[in-house]
């Protein structure tokens, strides 16, 4: 099984409208991040445009469909068709994200929470199993922002993600930002989940921003928006976790209200930054 291998760089998830600024000069990235399903097509200009990358850049696949929290069976065709996408492009490495966003035939466009108990940790367990075995790749598990708990829960979302990572030998995906707005909407502590983490298995990291409301009570709530600049918190618990980890592959995620390159570009060097200085200190 082929393990995560993306540099300990800051990455850049990539969007077509900047294809034609990341060409005309080469820049100090690490890697670029595509999500599975936007390439999941024969051909045409998605193809072409990450072909050309993929030259010069290492190649993070980022899925959003699998439905790993599912109740039901993995999607076979869903599941074959992003093999081949991996197969094509031979990414160093494939995430998802531990969540459910399907029921039968019905797809929903959301990333769903799991109750974390025996039950549902077996489920992952065995989901996780067959997209590794399919695909013949180690991929990386992403915790989620979750907006409510569940009462049955058994476990602790950092104990369910670590058992899944020691049953099926799968890596972990932080999104630190995720972990900022889960602690927000729970009123815990991110630090402490942090603390808790299995930092040992993360092959890789998200930031991203967020948007800041309040619920019906007028306690805050945060929604993973992906929309904004990352946010200072969240940026101290990142500096926070690369002192502990050393450096790791970092994504910074901007999928709506998509700012220019230079702007985007600025938050990836930003990552770079707190990278380069755990180089340093390990020097």
């Amino acid at each position: 099984m082929q393990s995560s291998q993306l540099p300990s760089r800051a990455g850049i998830g990539f969007k077509p409208q900047h294809f034609a600024d990341i060409v005309a000069s080469r820049q100090p990235l690490g890697f670029f991040e595509v999500h599975a399903e936007n390439y999941m097509g024969a051909g045409g200009p998605p193809h072409a445009q990450l072909g050309r990358l993929r030259q010069d850049y290492a190649l993070s696949i980022h899925g959003v469909g699998l439905s790993i929290g599912a109740m039901q069976p993995l999607d076979a065709a869903h599941l074959e068709r992003l093999r081949l996408l991996c197969d094509r492009y031979k990414p160093e490495s494939f995430s998802e994200h531990l969540a459910w966003s399907s029921h039968d035939s019905v797809y929903l466009n959301d990333l769903l929470p799991l109750p974390y108990t025996d039950g549902t940790l077996s489920r992952v367990v065995e989901h996780v199993d067959r997209v590794q075995t399919h695909l013949r790749r180690q991929m990386l598990l992403e915790n989620p922002a979750t907006y409510l708990t569940f009462a049955e829960s058994t476990l602790a979302e950092t104990d369910f993600l670590a058992e899944v990572a020691r049953r099926t030998g799968c890596g972990l995906l932080l999104d630190v930002n995720n972990v900022f707005v889960a602690a927000t909407n729970h009123n815990t502590d991110p630090a402490a989940y942090l603390a808790r983490f299995p930092l040992e298995a993360v092959h890789e990291i998200h930031l991203s921003g967020h948007a800041q409301t309040t619920d019906e009570t007028g306690a805050p709530l945060l929604i993973d928006s992906h929309d904004t600049p990352v946010t200072d918190p969240v940026w101290a618990l990142y500096a926070h976790v690369i002192a502990r980890t050393g450096p790791v592959a970092t994504l910074i995620e901007w999928d709506n209200d998509v700012p220019a390159w230079p702007i985007l570009r600025a938050e990836a060097l930003r990552a770079e930054t707190v990278l380069a200085g755990a180089r340093q200190n390990a020097a």
